[in-house]
């Protein structure tokens, strides 16, 4: 790991203004950027800490939506009440992402600006990664790519991004605010990611020197019919070659309105349009979801190793939907003030 300078971010303000000197970035729970320093792929000349800004409530919205602000913890998260309520299919997809100790540092500004886990960007003896060294081509094009994208894919990139948790915000229809040298925006969770296209270095929208405030979770009518599913190599920390993201709203058995995206094909979660429209006016049976999984697979460009997830997407987009239908009006996600990590066994947060 190279030298570099840190310092304490006082104001959001001064955050910002620090970290608009060259060769600086943000420092929030640091899961993925001190891993990515130590292995040589980012080399940032200073860290702006902004662990002292204590941006970390989560509270009810004017309208009926829910703040979460970029410093609460993904555990923090998972286990809040409002959270677990009103929008389980997050805190699902919250505690199927890592361990509990990743969860307990990392933050949900930083979740969303994780960086792909593709060998060949993660290992710098790799030369060909257009997303860490632009211009060396994509060695996972032609190479291994059995976790790789099947959407959105270019000849630059094949990479896929790995949150669980901007699955669940997707299918929410989340927006994200930020703040720049320039003021505040918000950003939709789906205009917020940036496909690789011919610049697979630049992994969202955001401006220079932007810094995310909080993401913005409308009021959902999806808390008693939602359900994430994660299908991955290994139970324990593992990323996800295929995930879904349901939510459903169910009148008289009927599906009214509903949301599907994926994780694991993508440089981004991947709303399936087509198939939500199928289903609106369905019933909530098998014949209806074999409709969506069809359409779920409709654009795939499968590489030479993960041709699999095409079938693997269409049997679990129906899971999914069949674990979504089941009312769990009565149900919690997760105990209180516990999380449950992929061992199955509960810690304190």
């Amino acid at each position: 790991m190279k030298t570099f300078d840190h310092r304490h971010a006082t104001s959001v303000d001064d955050a910002i203004e620090a970290v608009s000197a060259p060769g600086a970035a943000f420092l929030a729970g640091g899961t993925n950027l001190l891993d990515l320093m130590k292995g040589g792929v980012a080399a940032p000349t200073a860290l702006v800490d902004l662990r002292r800004l204590d941006r970390t409530s989560i509270s009810v919205l004017p309208g009926g939506g829910v703040f979460v602000e970029a410093g609460a913890t993904n555990s923090a998260m998972a286990n809040h009440e409002l959270i677990r309520t009103r929008y389980p299919l997050l805190s699902q997809a919250i505690l199927s992402g890592a361990t509990t100790q990743l969860r307990n540092m990392a933050t949900a500004g930083g979740n969303l600006l994780q960086r792909t886990r593709c060998p060949y960007f993660m290992e710098t003896s790799f030369a060909a990664c257009n997303k860490r060294d632009p211009g060396s081509g994509c060695g996972a094009l032609h190479g291994f790519n059995r976790e790789h994208a099947l959407f959105g894919v270019s000849d630059a990139c094949v990479a896929v991004h790995p949150s669980d948790m901007a699955v669940a915000l997707s299918a929410l229809n989340t927006v994200v605010h930020v703040q720049g040298p320039n003021g505040q925006r918000v950003i939709p969770l789906d205009r917020f990611f940036a496909l690789p296209g011919d610049t697979p270095s630049v992994d969202n929208t955001l401006a220079p020197a932007e810094l995310i405030l909080g993401i913005e979770l409308p009021p959902s009518d999806f808390a008693d019919h939602s359900w994430y599913l994660k299908v991955r190599d290994r139970h324990s920390y593992a990323f996800a070659l295929v995930s879904v993201a349901v939510g459903l709203q169910l009148e008289g058995g009927i599906i009214s309105s509903v949301a599907l995206a994926l994780g694991g094909v993508s440089a981004m979660p991947w709303r399936l349009a087509a198939a939500e429209s199928a289903l609106v006016g369905l019933p909530a049976v098998r014949r209806s979801f074999d409709i969506a999984a069809r359409l779920a697979t409709e654009g795939a460009r499968p590489l030479s190793q993960n041709g699999y997830k095409v079938d693997l997407i269409r049997h679990s987009v129906v899971a999914a939907l069949t674990s979504a239908a089941i009312d769990r009006s009565v149900e919690d996600t997760a105990p209180d003030d516990t999380a449950t990590d992929d061992s199955g066994t509960k810690e304190k947060p």
